[in-house]
């Protein structure tokens, strides 16, 4: 297992929210990098009911160090009651990949 790490968080529909969050996490040296993946189709249980949303995820890669702060980050800009937020842990990837993680975060 290494250091870094993606976060996974879906949001609204909403192109300018996508992109606020990603550049105020790359910005404040939060993530390194932040993809933006657009028409994802979530079916989930919300309130009993199963809902259908089209929504936008954003793939955050950092360093397990800076997730409270990702989290932080992310809660206080999103609209949703209980937001998407997970870390996923990487067991490997290119080390200088990875390298370049650790010198674009703080």
């Amino acid at each position: 297992m290494t250091d870094q790490v993606i976060i996974y968080c879906t949001c609204p529909n909403d192109d300018s929210l996508a992109n606020q969050i990603a550049e105020q996490l790359v910005d404040a040296r939060l993530a390194a990098c932040v993809n933006i993946l657009p028409n994802v189709r979530s079916v989930y249980t919300w309130q009993e009911k199963i809902a259908h949303d089209n929504e936008i995820l954003l793939m955050v890669k950092s360093r397990r160090a800076l997730y409270n702060k990702i989290e932080e980050k992310i809660s206080a800009l999103h609209p949703y009651e209980l937001p998407e937020i997970v870390m996923v842990s990487l067991d490997a990837g290119l080390p200088e990949y990875l390298n370049w993680i650790n010198q674009s975060t703080s």
